[in-house]
């Protein structure tokens, strides 16, 4: 395991801890060259079952995973990462094809890359999924703001902004959730487990649960004339925001 150095000066994103899931020695030096001029401190992995362990014990800010890695493949570590947590992952993969893509939309990747890639594009998504995660996850956060809606974690409450005026949004419980969680990554497809798991952990092990408790949700939404949310995504799950 090698670390980069740290600057005294670090600004936002300089200070992060990127874990390097690579099982091509060559690749995870230039990463971590690249990465440690940038100010990232750095962490290497040459196997999905190492990758594991670290991110478990090392908590880093940010993971960089190779697909093709021995002992434990990129989907089966990812999906454990998701399984713990939010931690932000970038897929890097050799096979720029749909499906790879679909893939790491249905276990929840923040981002992609694809081999061969240039090492400073790497390093300026790296930064740009940092800077993003971290504005979600600044504490102590009471009210979360995601157009058009404003999020009161402590009230439970959600107003809808619409034609310039709010209006208020009566929702359950799971209803309240699922929002939320959706709305702290807008842009993020969520794959039903995750949203189960997150939103309905004491409830139906059903995935397609989560399809009725979207279904009511999106119904109140359009009582209120917001159309299309939250987006579903055929075969994989949801997100908040419609992408094109």
């Amino acid at each position: 395991m090698t670390t980069s150095s740290l600057p005294s000066d670090a600004t936002v994103g300089l200070a992060a801890l990127v874990l390097i899931a690579e099982d091509e020695y060559e690749i995870a030096e230039i990463l971590q060259a690249y990465l440690g001029r940038a100010g990232l401190r750095t962490i290497h992995a040459a196997d999905g079952r190492r990758a594991l362990d670290m991110h478990l014990s090392l908590k880093p800010d940010l993971v960089l995973l190779d697909v093709q890695m021995p002992k434990l493949d990129g989907w089966k570590v990812l999906s454990e990462i998701r399984h713990r947590g939010e931690t932000p992952v970038i897929m890097l993969t050799a096979m720029d094809q749909d499906i790879d893509k679909l893939m790491g939309l249905r276990f929840g990747a923040d981002d992609y890359v694809v081999k061969p890639f240039n090492p400073a594009e790497v390093v300026a998504r790296t930064q740009a999924v940092l800077r993003r995660s971290r504005v979600a996850s600044r504490s102590p956060v009471s009210v979360l703001r995601v157009p058009p809606f404003e999020i009161d974690l402590d009230q439970h409450e959600v107003s809808v902004e619409v034609d310039g005026a709010p209006h208020g949004l009566a929702l359950t419980l799971t209803e309240f959730r699922l929002l939320t969680h959706l709305a702290r990554a807008p842009r993020r497809v969520c794959t039903r487990a995750e949203l189960l798991a997150a939103c309905l952990p004491e409830g139906d092990s059903q995935e397609r649960t989560v399809d009725s408790h979207i279904s009511k949700l999106r119904k109140k939404l359009e009582g209120l004339g917001v159309e299309g949310m939250p987006a579903g995504i055929r075969g994989v799950g949801y997100r908040l925001w419609c992408v094109s």
